[in-house]
């Protein structure tokens, strides 16, 4: 029971730790909204549609994490009381191939924060700019979220080997 116990909380840790892509993206829509009324200059008009788009990705991103992890919680309860040592070793599998897809994401985009800020510098246009800032914005977000779901995860994957269900299932 302690490994469905440990299973469902992470699983809800990961529910509450989505709401924050959830609440960047309302940001970002709010920040369109604002720059298409009280927008003046060149510049503050072309973050129109960058921070529109960067919203609803964010949104996007918030709410299929969320209802992902949301509906995990019965399945963990349902898989584990089918078969409690295969639910163990495919929770074994699933954190090892989610912990390699976080390696290629903190390479990845930081270069791509890289591309970004190269395109604030040599292009001088203003919808060019406010592309680059706003994108930087969203993996900054990214990474900063991604950061803490990568520990969550690091942590839960460990505390899953130690349990070693393997050799005993204690129901």
């Amino acid at each position: 029971m302690e490994l469905l116990k440990l299973a469902t909380e992470w699983a809800k840790s990961e529910v509450f730790s989505t709401r924050f892509f959830i609440l960047f993206a309302l940001l970002f829509l709010v920040g369109s909204v604002g720059f298409w009324q009280l927008g003046k200059t060149d510049l503050a008009k072309a973050y129109i549609i960058p921070t529109l788009v960067v919203g609803v990705l964010l949104m996007t991103i918030g709410l299929g994490l969320f209802y992902t992890n949301k509906s995990r919680i019965t399945q963990f309860e349902n898989a584990f009381n089918a078969d409690a040592p295969a639910f163990y070793q495919s929770e074994i599998e699933r954190t090892e191939s989610t912990l390699k897809e976080y390696t290629v994401v903190f390479k990845v985009i930081p270069i791509l924060i890289i591309i970004a800020a190269l395109i604030i510098l040599l292009i001088n246009a203003p919808t060019w700019r406010a592309i680059g800032i706003t994108t930087i914005a969203m993996l900054i977000i990214i990474m900063l979220v991604d950061g803490t779901a990568y520990a969550r995860m690091e942590t839960y994957h460990k505390e899953l080997k130690l349990m070693n269900i393997g050799i005993e299932v204690e129901k």
